[in-house]
């Protein structure tokens, strides 16, 4: 009885930990939406804000690092339990990284105000790139909620498509430069928008790849499982 107690304890533990990381990461998402608002806006009022902002998302980090720590000394989980507690300390990591990347946005939206000037006509390529970010960064949370493996694994294939988008992008906003020098420094605070939404779609592969870590406990990561698998 005392061991069926115990583990009864380990996973409501667990999930209170789990829906604290959802919290963390409904945070997140809406953080980066506002900075993907912002950048069309140019609001300096509103990059100041959510900027602001990432001192929750930061602080929460650590909460959440200390939970998971006392649940390891405390349960002590044997080896699956422990692979989920590991792989959601990771997930956390990934989300105040992705909050990281909603703050340079920001700022790269209010270094665009301050100069004055209107924004350059690939702003449209970079805002679609940030929509099928923002999906990928949904999905990946949703997976997480459910431990769905088949659509964490949907994911990371189209994690491709944020970095072809990407790549449109910088090809683009190069040749902008090459034709036109007095465009550069607008170019450049737009290529380091779109470089830093590339990243948020990395770091929600990474989640979705997590989820797999949990599910089947298998390490995928920098493998082409999800090309084997993604069809399944």
């Amino acid at each position: 009885m005392s061991n069926e107690h115990s583990s009864r304890q380990y996973e409501q533990d667990l999930e209170a930990i789990r829906s604290r990381v959802l919290q963390m990461g409904g945070l997140v998402e809406k953080q980066f939406y506002d900075a993907m608002t912002c950048f069309r806006t140019l609001d300096a009022k509103e990059a100041a804000r959510i900027i602001a902002a990432d001192v929750e998302v930061n602080q929460m980090e650590v909460a959440l690092d200390d939970v998971c720590s006392h649940l390891i000394v405390k349960r002590q989980p044997a080896a699956n339990d422990l692979r989920t507690v590991m792989a959601t300390i990771k997930v956390i990591t990934d989300l105040e990284r992705i909050g990281d990347e909603a703050t340079k946005i920001a700022r790269a939206a209010s270094t665009i105000q301050q100069r004055g000037v209107a924004l350059i006509a690939y702003e449209d390529l970079v805002r679609v790139m940030g929509d099928t970010a923002g999906r990928l960064l949904h999905g990946a949370l949703d997976a997480f909620a459910r431990l769905d493996e088949k659509q964490a694994t949907r994911l990371i294939i189209e994690d491709e498509k944020v970095d072809n988008e990407f790549r449109i992008v910088m090809r683009n906003l190069i040749t902008f430069m090459m034709e036109d020098p007095r465009t550069i420094s607008m170019s450049l605070d737009t290529l380091w928008v779109a470089k830093a939404i590339e990243r948020v779609g990395d770091h929600a592969k990474n989640i979705a790849e997590y989820v797999v870590y949990i599910v089947e406990g298998k390490d995928i990561r920098h493998t082409n499982y999800a090309a084997q698998h993604g069809a399944a």
